[in-house]
């Protein structure tokens, strides 16, 4: 399965958020132990590096930080034509309705987040974190 992780995903797993944070770690290790093949957009990657150094207030941890992502999750790219179909996607959250674009051009299986409210209109499947840890049969990390 090629699940796109969200943003939010990221940083409730790397900042320790509750209540969300266990269940993102889950995801986390259910992805090194290769239960699903985990995507990070180029786009998401970014606001993960901003959001964790305003955590850390140190540029060398981030970037260390951002390395270890790398090596869990594949990158895809946010291309031009995605942020284009976006603006008249009948999904109201412009940064939302750029991660579907995306997700449909790579052919993604499914969105993971924390905000599926946001993605009513999506065309790919979407699921919050415990629904897609039960889909991929992940019960007994959380």
């Amino acid at each position: 399965m090629r699940a796109l992780i969200d943003t939010c995903i990221v940083i409730d797993a790397l900042q320790n958020r509750e209540p969300f944070c266990k269940e993102a770690q889950a995801i986390f290790l259910a992805v090194a132990n290769k239960q699903f093949t985990g995507f990070l957009t180029a786009k998401s990657v970014t606001d993960i590096y901003y959001l964790t150094h305003r955590h850390t207030h140190s540029d060398k941890e981030t970037r260390i930080v951002l390395s270890k992502l790398f090596s869990l999750f594949e990158l895809l790219d946010t291309a031009g034509m995605d942020c284009r179909k976006a603006i008249s996607s009948d999904i109201s959250d412009y940064e939302d309705a750029v991660m579907v674009e995306s997700a449909l051009r790579a052919n993604m299986d499914c969105i993971v987040t924390r905000n599926i409210k946001d993605y009513t209109k999506s065309q790919v499947s979407v699921y919050a974190s415990i629904d897609f840890l039960e889909k991929i049969k992940i019960k007994e990390l959380f």
